[in-house]
């Protein structure tokens, strides 16, 4: 039996990094490819979805590669061939992207299989048994994907019949559980992992709600749209106006370096306040709106009368407002 070649789709998480480590044991050799994307998934990040793909590598020598998925995965979240999950995630369409991404790279390396962490049953959308033949069948791999970790539960691949690797060396864990994958980093030396949560920002229900929004409202939406999604309160003035509203200084800072040229910053002038960012159509009457919820977040909110400043890259000035209502904050609050 030659020494085969399989290129992992690599979160950095417990599961991809047992599947490699399990293929690894037999002497198969393994590259990983670590995809980020701008919903959560990246390298910094320190859950299951994106974390920190090298200390694992580094300790038990398999090479990773960083890809950014760009605006392709962005065209996939509008429009996903097998839709959305609870919330705006297109699992079923993440992982088929990915995939081919990776075959690819398999294709141009000549490299024999493809490899992920993926567990029968773990993930109520995307690792059902449908669901994982579906993917087995639509990634165009021909039988070349492989799971180490649930293998033994699943249909024989092309890499087994063709004597590349042994059923033997797949595992049969199913489930949400993770004692037998516990167990398995115990026995691989595995002690650092991060925890099983997604950080994938399309599962979560407050982003998923600001980006249906924004594409109703801004379909050819860009990275600076996206990267604003992440921060601060978010609120509708109107069809082509909208305001976002720092929660600290650190959400100031972001929304400060995130102004285009046409935006305009908004901030209490004799109080504390947070910093508003307002973008789109700046009529007078969504002016105000947008200063009086500047002001009720600021220090001054319960006077009769705030100052608010506002400021674009070319000019400035001051505008008098009364703090906004709790009605009008529920009215236009995403």
């Amino acid at each position: 039996m030659r020494q085969a070649k399989a290129i992992a789709l690599y979160s950095g998480g417990l599961d991809s990094t047992l599947a490699i480590l399990q293929m690894m044991k037999y002497g198969v050799e393994v590259e990983a490819i670590t995809f980020m994307t701008h919903f959560g998934c990246d390298a910094t990040d320190s859950s299951s979805c994106g974390s920190d793909p090298f200390p694992a590598a580094q300790k038990f020598g398999f090479k990773v590669k960083l890809a950014h998925l760009g605006q392709k995965f962005i065209d996939i979240v509008k429009n996903p061939r097998f839709g959305h999950g609870k919330n705006m995630n297109p699992c079923i369409d993440c992982r088929l992207t990915m995939i081919g991404e990776v075959k690819h790279y398999l294709d141009m390396i000549g490299g024999d299989f493809v490899i992920t962490g993926e567990v029968l049953g773990q993930r109520p959308m995307s690792q059902r048994r449908f669901t994982l033949d579906l993917v087995a069948r639509e990634c165009g791999l021909d039988g070349r994907l492989v799971r180490p970790l649930s293998g033994r539960l699943l249909p024989p691949t092309l890499p087994e019949k063709e004597g590349l690797i042994s059923r033997e060396w797949l595992l049969d864990i199913q489930g949400r559980s993770r004692k037998r994958q516990m167990q398995l980093a115990r026995e691989f030396g595995l002690t650092t992992y991060p925890s099983p949560a997604s950080g994938c920002l399309l599962t979560d229900k407050r982003y998923s709600d600001r980006l249906r929004d924004l594409l109703r409202f801004k379909p050819d939406t860009d990275f600076n749209d996206l990267n604003l999604l992440r921060v601060g309160r978010h609120f509708r003035l109107g069809p082509e106006a909208k305001l976002v509203v720092g929660r600290d200084q650190n959400e100031n800072n972001i929304i400060e370096s995130l102004q285009l040229e046409k935006d305009i910053l908004l901030e209490a002038v004799d109080f504390k306040s947070p910093v508003g960012l307002f973008r789109g159509e700046a009529t007078p009457g969504k002016m105000d709106q947008a200063a009086s919820i500047v002001a009720r977040y600021s220090d001054g909110n319960g006077q009769p009368v705030v100052s608010v400043s506002h400021r674009t890259f070319a000019n400035s000035g001051i505008l008098e407002t009364s703090p906004a209502t709790d009605l009008l904050l529920q009215e236009v609050r995403i």
